[in-house]
């Protein structure tokens, strides 16, 4: 045991201490041996190393309380730390910045630097990203956690309808949650798709019947099935508005409006092919009618519901807006420039199509998307030139931004799978974790801890998780606990 005053101890000035502008001294991190003056320690007094050079005069409780364990011989300071990090982490003292090396979790990087007492605002703006990208998935993976942990907890304190509430909104929202929740999920997905189908076959010509009129309307039969699945819709958004928490934001919710635009149509059709002919001409009834009828494609949509595919694609489509005005751009400066250099050419043809630049617009468009209707097509010799130009430079306009935008899919793809699967493995580290402290290992403790963590904003701290790599800030209020997530090595 080193002790205070102890003989080892280096010699010290008469000051008590040795000029910590001419001192030096030896850092040992995790056998990485690092060797430093006082001069360039001093620039940030406040870090952890600059409190190294002044620490000798402090004796045994001021050197123990910064460092693991020091050598007088050598005057060498050995930290268990990792020696990757701090290595990136000493450019401040010689550059004024910090980068983080590739590979290293941003979140343990972060962890270190406050260990070593050094500012956040030394790390440079392409590193904060990474880091605020990490912060963004912990907190994700916390939150689907909870989502999952209030799901299996029950309040005795809430009356009856709150618990009946919870019980339809899950039954309704989480297909996961029980076996009846995925069979219902599988009837609203087949009652889509019928609704659908029946929607596409009533077009048929052969399939309709004639009614007193003359007019040609859908079989009776395919409009019962659409009145069954309509009461299906209606009925499963009714429960879930009344089951939902917070009925606002339920219904300015896109896929909920989704849902009133696919069942709007059909009440208003009946209102008005009941009501409306008192009130208007028969005929602008039926175009009315016509018209909403053409809404029911809205009901299409509802697959994105039960398609993490479709939503996958949906939130990568919002993460690619740069991409894709770069595309429209591209192409809108392309369809101006040869639509007018199209009708500018084709003017001394006496047959020509290009009547006008905005009706050449329509050409440019059709060119340089390679559809190429032939509706309008150039004659003359540049005129054909510039079309194969055109062309040419379409498919290199949608090829250029199309890899980023197909990045964006992929990797937001596999984010969401990475997210899930580690809710699901720190969901298995506490219940495996709660499990030792009783024999039994029973799945109603997780539910106890799950219940007391609603008293306060975080999850209750009797939460014990395993001792692994990343611990989640917003998981557990112990942080000698670790869990599966705190570090990506």
């Amino acid at each position: 045991i080193k002790m205070a005053g102890d003989s080892r101890f280096p010699d010290m000035d008469t000051d008590g201490s040795e000029k910590s502008e001419e001192m030096e001294i030896v850092v040992n991190v995790g056998g990485v041996r690092q060797v430093f003056y006082g001069d360039n320690l001093n620039q940030y007094p406040e870090t952890r190393l600059a409190e190294l050079v002044n620490c000798l005069s402090g004796g045994y409780d001021s050197i123990f309380s910064l460092c693991d364990d020091y050598d007088p011989g050598k005057r060498e300071f050995y930290f268990d730390r990792d020696p990757d990090a701090f290595k990136c982490i000493i450019d401040v003292y010689y550059f004024g910045e910090i980068h983080m090396k590739k590979g290293i979790c941003p979140i343990c990087f972060k962890n270190e630097m406050e260990f070593w007492k050094v500012d956040l605002k030394f790390l440079d703006d392409c590193c904060k990203a990474h880091l605020s990208e990490k912060k963004e998935e912990l907190e994700e993976i916390a939150r689907r956690v909870q989502l999952i942990l209030d799901d299996l907890g029950v309040d005795a304190s809430e009356s009856r309808w709150k618990r009946c509430q919870k019980c339809i909104w899950k039954f309704l929202e989480k297909p996961e949650s029980s076996y009846p929740a995925r069979v219902i999920a599988v009837l609203s997905f087949l009652f889509i798709l019928i609704s659908s189908v029946v929607m596409c076959v009533g077009t048929i010509p052969d399939l309709q019947v004639v009614d007193a009129e003359g007019n040609r309307m859908e079989h009776p039969t395919l409009d019962s099935i659409e009145t069954a699945c309509i009461g299906w819709f209606t009925m499963e958004y009714v429960l879930r508005l009344i089951s939902s928490p917070n009925k606002l934001h339920f219904a300015l919710s896109f896929m909920n409006i989704v849902d009133v635009l696919a069942i709007l149509p059909f009440y208003v059709s009946l209102t008005l092919t009941h009501l409306g002919a008192k009130l208007m001409e028969l005929s602008n009834v039926q175009q009315a009618v016509q018209a909403l009828r053409i809404m029911r494609i809205a009901r299409i949509f509802k697959l994105a519901r039960h398609s993490s595919g479709l939503q996958t694609l949906t939130y990568a489509l919002k993460r690619s807006f740069k991409e894709l005005g770069l595309l429209l751009m591209y192409l809108a400066v392309g369809i101006f420039v040869f639509s007018a250099l199209g009708y500018t050419m084709e003017q001394s043809h006496p047959e020509t199509l290009f009547k006008s630049i905005p009706q050449s617009f329509w050409w440019a468009i059709i060119t340089m998307t390679t559809v190429g209707y032939g509706d309008i097509y150039p004659k003359t010799t540049l005129g054909k030139l510039n079309a194969a130009i055109s062309f040419l430079c379409g498919v290199i306009a949608i090829a250029l931004p199309i890899h980023p935008i197909i990045n964006n899919f992929v990797r937001y793809y596999n984010k969401q799978r990475v997210l899930e699967t580690a809710a699901k493995h720190e969901l298995e580290l506490m219940e495996l974790n709660s499990a030792e402290g009783k024999a039994t290992g029973s799945r109603s403790e997780l539910e106890d801890l799950s219940r007391e963590g609603k008293e306060g904003p975080f999850y209750s701290s009797r939460i014990k998780v395993s001792h692994s790599d990343t611990f989640i800030h917003l998981l557990s209020e112990e942080k000698h606990y670790r869990t599966r997530l705190q570090s990506c090595k």
